[in-house]
């Protein structure tokens, strides 16, 4: 599997991605979250002229993602999707290092998410990769601002938790 920056080509793929992976909240009664549609093509775009927004590839088409960006002195993720034809292949935490390296050689000091905290595929999952919760107070002005459009959005009706890896 490949990592590599995400072109403007791919970026109705990554939509695609994004709601064959989101269907699996189905599964444990989440299925406004199922329905959430994905970002909008110009919001991926923005990512993607960052230099922020990657893609594992497989015969040149990416299969995941992951797109960030710079909070607080971190590089926070803002998604990673996996398609579910390739789940639990370690495709989510090749680009959660690949993300971490470019942090680190941009002098950021950690990587930082925000998740559910009881889906098994969300904080637990993140847990294993060396991410831990941050508590309520511990939490910077640019996290604290994501949770509040997190909020505003709806999606808090589910336990939500903020989570930091230090590089």
């Amino acid at each position: 599997m490949r990592i590599r920056a995400v072109t403007e080509a791919d970026l109705p793929l990554l939509q695609d991605i994004e709601r064959a992976a989101g269907e699996c909240f189905r599964t444990v009664g989440m299925a406004a979250i199922a329905d959430d549609e994905p970002l909008t093509l110009k919001e991926l775009d923005d990512y993607r002229r960052t230099g922020l927004a990657w893609a594992a590839d497989e015969h040149d088409l990416p299969v995941a993602y992951l797109i960030a960006e710079p909070v607080d002195g971190a590089l926070h993720i803002e998604q990673v999707s996996v398609h579910p034809d390739r789940a639990r292949r370690g495709i989510g935490r090749d680009l959660i290092d690949h993300a971490a390296a470019r942090a680190a050689l941009t002098g950021l000091d950690a990587l930082t998410l925000t998740t559910f905290a009881d889906v098994p595929w969300n904080a637990p999952y993140y847990a294993r990769l060396g991410f831990a919760a941050l508590a309520e107070d511990a939490l910077t002005p640019g996290l604290r601002a994501i949770r509040d459009r997190e909020s505003a959005h709806g999606i808090d009706r589910w336990p939500r938790v903020c989570m930091r890896r230090p590089l």
